[in-house]
C-alpha cells in the first residue's frame, strides 16, 4: 500500500485509498494525452505513459529495471532505456505542456527556483562534480541543478529543470562527447546565472504567465541575480543576506540615499512592523504570525559597460521585506522585490511558497525518483527528470482534489 496513508482498517479507510488511486489514474489518463501529443510516434506515446507509470508504482529506487519489472521483463526494459537515453524525443516541448496544464488546473501564485543536490558514488555521471555545499557544511561528489516549479499554497510541481555544469565538463571534449552534451552549453555559468537561466528559458522562452519568481539568492550575489531578472522582464521576490548593500531611498530609513547593509536598513523600521498571519506549509498546516515591514529602496550604484555611473531608474523601484519571528530588533528574513504595491502580508506569504516546495520535494519528487536517474547521458538526465516532473504533478494534482473533496 505504498504512498497510501490508512488512518484504520476499516471500509471508510479502503474507500478513500480507492478513491485516490481512481482520482490518480484521471489525472495521469488527462495529463499524458497532453504531454506527449508533440512525441510522433504511437510506441513513443506509449512508452511515455509505461515510464510514468512505473515512476508512480515501482518499489523503492525507480530504476529501468525496477519499472520495467511491473509491465513486461526485459523486453520493456530494453524499450524504455531507449525512450530515455537513446530517443530525440524533445524535452523542453513536454515541458512547456505540463508548465501550461498546470498553470490551468493548480492556479499557482509563483514560479518558485530551488536548487537540487543528487549525490553521486562516481564521477561518470554528467555533471557530476566534488565540490562545497554550504547547505549541508560538507564536501560532496554530487551533481547540482536548479528547477522552477509552480507553486500555491494548496500544492507546488516541477515544471523546469537546468543542471549546472562546471568548466570541468564544458572544457573537456571527450567528456562532452560521452555524456552528449550539446554544443550550445558554454561558456560556464556560475550558480546564480543557472538560477536565472532555468525560469527564463522556461517562462520567457514558452510562454508562460510572468508570475513572480520566487528564490533565495543569498549565496549568489543578490544585486547581479535582480539586475537579470529585470533584464528577462520577470517580476521577483529574491531573499537576501543581511549584508547585502542598498541604497536607502525610504524617508523613514536611516541615512536616506547612502548605501548600507540590509539589516542595519531593515533594522530601524521597529515602528513600521505589523502583524501578518501565514501558513507554515509543514506537515501541520497551521497559521502562524510574524511581524512585517517594508521600505522602499534601490540597487548600489555601478559603473556601465561604457565607464559611466548607472544610470538611478535602474537602480531605484524596489522594496526591501523584513520579516521578524519574535519581538528583537534584527530582522530573521529579508527579501527585495519590484512587487512594490503589494501588501507586506501578501509578500510575505509568498516568500512562505519555497517551505511548500521544499516539503513537496521530500514527500512527492523524491518518492517518485526524481534523482534516481543512474544513467550517464545529458538527454537521458533531462528526459527523466521531465517524467519524473509528470509523476510529481499526477500525484500532487490528484492529491490536492482529494484533500479539498474530503473538506467538502
Amino acid at each position: 500500500m505504498s504512498g497510501v496513508v490508512l488512518y484504520a482498517q476499516d471500509t471508510h479507510s479502503e474507500a478513500h485509498a480507492s478513491g485516490h488511486a481512481g482520482a490518480q489514474e484521471e489525472v495521469l489518463t488527462e495529463l499524458c494525452s497532453v504531454l506527449f501529443a508533440s512525441l510522433p510516434r504511437r510506441d513513443q506515446r506509449r512508452r511515455g505513459v509505461e515510464y510514468v507509470r512505473g515512476l508512480l508504482a515501482a518499489e523503492g529506487r525507480k530504476s529501468i529495471r525496477n519499472m520495467a519489472a511491473l509491465t513486461g521483463g526485459a523486453t520493456t526494459e530494453q524499450g524504455l532505456h531507449h525512450f530515455i537515453s537513446g530517443s530525440t524525443w524533445d524535452w523542453a516541448e513536454v515541458r512547456g505542456q505540463l508548465a501550461r496544464y498546470l498553470a490551468r488546473v493548480a492556479l499557482p501564485s509563483a514560479w518558485v527556483v530551488r536548487p537540487m543536490i543528487i549525490p553521486k558514488a562516481g564521477e561518470h555521471s554528467v555533471g557530476v562534480d566534488r565540490r562545497y555545499f554550504p547547505a549541508f557544511g560538507q564536501i560532496l561528489n554530487a551533481q547540482q541543478a536548479f528547477g522552477v516549479w509552480a507553486a500555491s499554497d494548496r500544492m507546488s510541481s516541477p515544471v523546469n529543470w537546468r543542471l549546472h555544469l562546471s568548466g570541468a565538463w564544458l572544457d573537456d571534449g571527450q567528456r562532452r562527447i560521452r555524456a552528449s552534451i550539446p554544443a550550445s552549453l558554454s561558456p560556464e555559468e556560475t550558480l546564480g546565472e543557472c538560477a536565472i537561466e532555468v525560469c527564463r528559458e522556461l517562462v520567457v522562452g514558452q510562454g508562460l504567465p510572468r508570475l513572480p519568481v520566487v528564490l533565495d539568492s543569498r549565496e549568489a550575489d543578490a544585486a547581479t541575480t535582480v539586475r537579470q531578472l529585470r533584464g528577462a522582464g520577470l517580476p521577483f521576490l529574491v531573499r537576501v543576506g543581511g549584508t547585502q548593500l542598498l541604497s536607502a531611498s525610504d524617508a523613514a530609513a536611516p541615512a536616506r540615499h547612502a548605501e548600507l547593509p540590509a539589516h542595519q536598513i531593515m533594522g530601524a523600521a521597529k515602528q513600521l512592523r505589523r502583524e501578518a498571519v501565514w501558513t507554515d506549509h509543514g506537515p501541520a498546516g497551521v497559521a502562524r504570525t510574524s511581524l512585517v515591514a517594508a521600505l522602499r529602496v534601490g540597487l548600489p550604484a555601478r559603473a556601465s559597460r561604457f565607464g559611466a555611473p548607472e544610470q538611478v531608474g535602474a537602480r531605484r523601484g524596489l522594496l526591501l521585506l523584513g520579516e521578524w519571528r519574535d519581538s528583537g530588533r534584527w530582522p530573521s528574513g529579508l527579501w527585495l522585490t519590484d512587487l512594490t504595491d503589494a501588501p507586506p502580508g501578501a509578500l510575505l506569504r509568498l516568500s512562505k511558497l519555497i517551505g511548500r516546495v521544499d516539503r513537496d520535494c521530500a514527500e512527492i519528487a523524491d518518492q517518485v525518483g526524481i534523482r534516481d536517474y543512474a544513467g550517464r547521458s545529458f538527454g537521458g538526465w533531462h528526459r527523466h527528470l521531465t517524467l519524473a516532473s509528470a509523476a510529481h504533478a499526477i500525484t500532487a494534482v490528484a492529491g490536492a482534489a482529494a484533500q479539498e473533496s474530503r473538506a467538502s
